[in-house]
């Protein structure tokens, strides 16, 4: 217990500092620590549920949350999540983790590329919006993230919405998302419930602490800090996929 309470805070400090998912903390250290693939996600799921509502309560009461925008969009990603478990139990655990590797190079490569924000919003139309949240939500629950790394550059680049609003609709989204793919995956036995909440509730904590750090840490030092972050789960993702299960 003690182990799984010092972990939550672990992942809730490097997802307030870092601004990420948790989900992209906790599947890899959970993989690390020996837990099954699809367990693994099972609980990432259970921690996101926490982590989004809680973060979702202080963007809104910072007034940077939008939220008749952001529900189309996260209704859509509810019915896409509601097909994750199937998916993720019809494939194996190295495709899974092909799959999270590629989204780890993504975020990686992401961070190289500058953001550009628009002066004015672009109305789109709705049943779009839906779509784009069923996309993005089937395939991040599959693999236990959260979906804001891919939502937020849909929303700044292409829907012109400003970076701060986009990021609290992305967690916003992770709201819907979670909920569904934690009701898809515990129909699918994925789901750890006592470690899931167990690390939920520690995390709640850890996000406050990094939070705070981050506003202590120059922003060129972070990002240097989560490229080094990011990195070291792309080389250890890419040593478990291809160097252990066939050299070892």
């Amino acid at each position: 217990m003690f182990e799984l309470i010092f972990l939550g805070i672990f992942v809730g400090t490097v997802s307030g500092f870092f601004g990420v998912g948790g989900g992209t903390v906790l599947v890899p250290v959970l993989l690390i620590l020996g837990f099954d693939t699809k367990i693994a996600i099972g609980i990432s799921v259970v921690q996101m549920v926490f982590s989004s509502i809680y973060g979702s309560y202080l963007n809104n009461k910072k007034g940077t949350l939008e939220i008749v925008m952001v529900s189309i969009i996260g209704l859509g990603g509810f019915f896409g999540a509601q097909l994750s478990g199937i998916i993720t139990a019809s494939f194996s655990d190295i495709v899974l983790e092909s799959i999270f590797l590629a989204f780890a190079i993504f975020a990686l490569l992401r961070l190289f590329f500058k953001t550009t924000e628009y002066s004015s919003r672009k109305e789109v139309n709705k049943i779009v919006l839906f779509f784009v949240g069923f996309v993005i939500g089937t395939i991040s629950m599959t693999i236990g993230v959260g979906g804001s790394l891919l939502l937020v550059p849909i929303l700044v680049g292409f829907l012109h919405v400003p970076l701060k609003k986009a990021t609290s609709a992305g967690l916003f989204f992770v709201v819907f998302s979670s909920i569904s793919g934690l009701i898809s995956h515990s129909l699918k036995g994925h789901v750890d419930y006592e470690s899931g909440i167990i690390i939920g509730v520690a995390s709640l904590a850890g996000v406050y602490l990094g939070v705070h750090l981050k506003h202590r840490v120059d922003v060129v030092i972070q990002k240097r800090l989560l490229v080094l972050f990011y990195l070291s789960i792309v080389i250890y993702l890419t040593y478990r996929i291809f160097m252990e299960r066939y050299l070892i």
